[in-house]
């Protein structure tokens, strides 16, 4: 009487190593995807484990441009893709503008003399630490400076 054959196990998957991380040690950096922190990574790395809240973090695409914004509800840090217009925070859910580098400028506030960012061309910028609003150019502010990063 023939002895029926039980089928043959599938090999194992080989392992297949993450690739080293770049002998200069270059870093990139996001936000954490639970606690909001920011993470430092080795480049290359697919993606990023808290060490405050144990979350998993995707890493974008390699290519992909980052960059990133505080929000002007909660004060939280926000990474998103270059290139959007607008950013909603996970945190309090407002919507920010996100503007490029050559859009945005800098004042300084005519009451506590904090450092505001507002879209270049405004006439004027509001303070959200003392609600003072100060015109941009008057005498009562310093003057702006284009902020570029390029």
């Amino acid at each position: 009487m023939p002895v029926p054959l039980a089928p043959y196990p599938t090999p194992p998957v080989p392992y297949i190593p993450p690739p080293p991380p770049p002998a200069n040690g270059a870093q990139s950096q996001l936000v954490c995807s639970g606690c909001r922190n920011l993470l430092l990574y080795p480049v290359g790395a697919t993606s990023v484990c808290c060490a405050v809240c144990n979350a998993v973090t995707a890493v974008p695409p390699p290519g992909t441009e980052m960059a990133q914004l505080v929000c002007g509800g909660c004060h939280t840090l926000l990474m998103y893709i270059r290139g959007a217009t607008s950013v909603q925070c996970s945190c309090c859910h407002t919507v920010n503008l996100a503007l490029e580098a050559n859009q945005v400028a800098h004042v300084n506030c005519g009451n506590c003399r904090m450092l505001l960012m507002y879209q270049y061309g405004a006439r004027s910028v509001k303070c959200a630490v003392c609600n003072f609003v100060t015109s941009v150019g008057a005498s009562t502010s310093t003057p702006e400076q284009k902020f570029n990063n390029n």
